[in-house]
């Protein structure tokens, strides 16, 4: 049968690995003019029709997962059915030739029993074995008896717990990938908003609740890079506060099976601002408070200044100056200039050399913070999963089916009876020969 291969299940998880090398080595979600220049035209147009932009969530890549899925129930399935008759076996059959020529059997030479008969013996034998392993079966024999018990024989399952893990796995990305999100969301202090934008297609997704950014603190090391940021966050339901959280980075928020990330954060655009605007000539100036699209006159009413808006970054022949305003200045009888004052360099525009300059003064310094918002609904089948293989895999390496047949054998010569001692395990034969000996070496003390 074509699914209960294991040649299919080695092909898959082969192709699943070099396609995961492939989707760690080529940049994921990235822009088209990242991927064009990068590989060109014909690259990206590869990569865009097999989806290795996003390669986790293809389409191609999800029916791996989901083959993989269908191979493993397939082949448990059919392996099941033996070992079930293994586990649950309507009569247990014991075969003392087995145990009597096993390489590990030890034969046992009594300190302080030779007066015991084989009533005592036996006894003796069926105590031991019972507590040493548990219930103990009888066996007549030619030679005398076996007594026989067994412990572990439900250690056989391991390896379905395995296989049921790595479903598990195998569903929480599905069920993520498919049901899922990851997205993000801009909020500039006192802003609301309940719809998010996927960070790949940017089509919005709306919450079942409200985020709210009461405030955003960020705090700086001397050398002027970020140490801390945090947002304090309101989550609303049907117009009512729930509750009021501080999300940092590496400290989400979690509400509803949503995750709310500390993702980043910029200077929001102020409404209003203070310029300094100087006539060179007569050093005449003045200081003005300037909403956004307002203008005033230049000294001596000789043109305009307009405050155009704001931009958190601006270029400056290849170097990122960092936030800054932007105006036009329009002089009475001249064409109108659009000039750029950064807030780290406030005199920046005295370095344009024109008959009035702008300064900016001051401002209300006021941030955003972007979000990172993201749902998995299959995380908790994948927590599981990693439980399940870790118990699994423990029960598979570190746990056996056991065997231990002890023979009492007649003695012709008189006395008490020969005694041997030897067993089997389904796996890790050597520590089955190292406990058979720490058996032996017990019951001849007893």
């Amino acid at each position: 049968m074509f699914f209960a291969s294991v040649k299919l299940s080695v092909y898959t998880l082969v192709v699943l690995a070099v396609t995961s090398i492939i989707g760690t080595i080529v940049l994921q979600n990235g822009s088209p003019q990242a991927y064009i220049k990068l590989y060109g035209e014909g690259g990206y147009n590869l990569i865009k029709v097999l989806g290795i932009d996003d390669m986790y969530q293809a389409w191609w890549y999800l029916g791996l997962l989901l083959l993989l899925c269908i191979n493993i129930v397939v082949c448990s399935i059919e392996r099941l059915t033996k070992t079930w008759k293994i586990l649950f076996p309507k009569k247990i059959s014991v075969n003392p030739n087995r145990f009597a020529g096993s390489k590990n059997r030890q034969n046992i030479e009594w300190s302080n029993g030779g007066g015991k008969d084989n009533a005592e013996v036996s006894a003796a034998c069926k105590a031991f074995l019972s507590k040493r392993v548990g219930r103990v079966i009888e066996v007549e024999t030619n030679e005398g008896k076996v007594l026989y018990a067994e412990k572990g024989r439900w250690t056989r399952l391991g390896v379905y717990v395995v296989h049921a893990s790595v479903l598990l796995l195998l569903a929480g990305a599905l069920i993520g990938a498919v049901f899922g999100f990851k997205a993000s969301l801009r909020l500039d202090e006192g802003q609301s908003a309940d719809t998010v934008f996927d960070s790949k297609t940017r089509m919005p997704i709306k919450l079942p609740f409200t985020i709210r950014c009461n405030d955003f603190h960020v705090k700086f090391y001397d050398t002027g890079a970020p140490e801390e940021f945090r947002s304090n966050l309101t989550i609303s339901e049907g117009g009512k506060e729930s509750f009021t959280k501080d999300i940092r980075v590496n400290h989400p928020l979690r509400y509803k099976g949503i995750n709310i990330f500390q993702a980043s954060y910029g200077t929001a655009s102020p409404n209003e601002a203070v310029f300094e605007i100087t006539d060179t000539l007569t050093q005449k100036g003045g200081v003005y408070t300037i909403k956004t699209g307002d203008s005033v006159e230049l000294p001596g009413g000789q043109g305009t200044f307009k405050f155009e808006g704001f931009l958190p970054h601006f270029d400056f022949r290849g170097h990122n100056l960092g936030d800054a305003f932007f105006g036009r200045v329009a002089v009475t009888g001249k064409e109108s200039v659009q000039i750029a004052l950064p807030t780290k360099f406030p005199t920046f525009d005295k370095m344009r050399k024109g008959q009035f300059t702008v300064v900016v003064k001051s401002f209300d310094q006021a941030h955003y913070t972007g979000l990172q918002v993201t749902k998995d609904p299959g995380v908790w089948y994948v927590y599981a999963g990693f439980l399940l293989m870790i118990i699994g895999c423990w029960v598979t390496f570190f746990m056996s089916h056991q065997s231990v047949c002890i023979g009492l054998e007649d003695n012709r010569a008189g006395g008490g009876p020969r005694v041997w001692i030897s067993g089997k395990s389904n796996r890790n034969a050597q520590g089955m020969t190292l406990k058979i000996k720490k058996l032996a070496n017990i019951l001849k003390e007893s």
